[in-house]
């Protein structure tokens, strides 16, 4: 089985557009891939959420699934609760992350904003489901100042729940990239004890479909089934 989660240091950083180009390389390898959105927050019925996006820049070969969605674009456990709609529960989304795996070999799994934030009145997260897989979690971080204490700060919970980190890509990587910005590309492995897998540069979702899903693989590592060297 082939599971990745994906979670972010922080909400608007590129996990979407991170997610797409995992997606895209990976079918452009010939690999069958599923993504699985397990709550939509901020999106009203018949509106596209998240794995509409993905689908829309890797390409209509990728499955998508969506456990649930929410009007308010707050985090999962308050949105239900706010909408009177049951909320996500961690074995609801590891058993729909089983059930795509058996049936594609690929399947990313894309959490809401952070590793913590909580998905029902329990206090779980996207966290404990990654934990009863048994499935590494990737990290998507911002490329400035700021970003080496968040991933320090998410690195450390996942050590603490015993979750392995597949690395760290920068979701949004600027054009005319600063100071900060050029000495985290060394600094981000060392805070996340984990190796930095890729560079998605900053507007890439607004490239035409067929440009990103030609340059996709370019910004990733090998391991994320791109040619990006570090």
């Amino acid at each position: 089985m082939s599971v990745l989660f994906i979670t972010g240091t922080g909400t608007e950083i590129g996990k979407t557009i991170t997610t797409a180009a995992i997606a895209a390389a990976e079918l452009a390898r010939g690999r069958s891939v599923a993504v699985l959105k397990p709550a939509q927050t901020g999106v009203a019925a018949g509106e596209p959420g998240d794995v509409a996006e993905v689908a829309r820049l890797a390409g209509s070969g990728v499955t998508t699934a969506e456990l649930a969605r929410y009007p308010e674009p707050l985090a999962p456990a308050t949105a239900a609760r706010r909408s009177g709609l049951p909320p996500v529960r961690p074995h609801e989304i590891a058993e729909a992350a089983e059930k795509l795996a058996a049936e594609h070999d690929v399947v990313l799994v894309e959490g809401a904003g952070g590793l913590l934030v909580r998905f029902d009145e329990t206090g779980a997260t996207l966290a404990d489901a990654a934990k009863a897989l048994g499935v590494p979690m990737l990290m998507v971080a911002q490329a400035g100042l700021g970003t080496l204490n968040a991933t320090a700060l998410t690195a450390l919970a996942l050590r603490t729940m015993d979750i392995a980190c597949a690395g760290v890509v920068i979701g949004s990587w600027p054009a005319e990239p600063d100071l900060a910005s050029r000495c985290n590309v060394e600094d981000l492995p060392e805070v996340a004890g984990a190796p930095l897998l890729g560079l998605v540069p900053a507007g890439s979702g607004a490239l035409p479909p067929a440009r990103f899903r030609a340059r996709a693989a370019s910004w990733l590592a090998p391991r994320l089934g791109g040619t990006w060297q570090n």
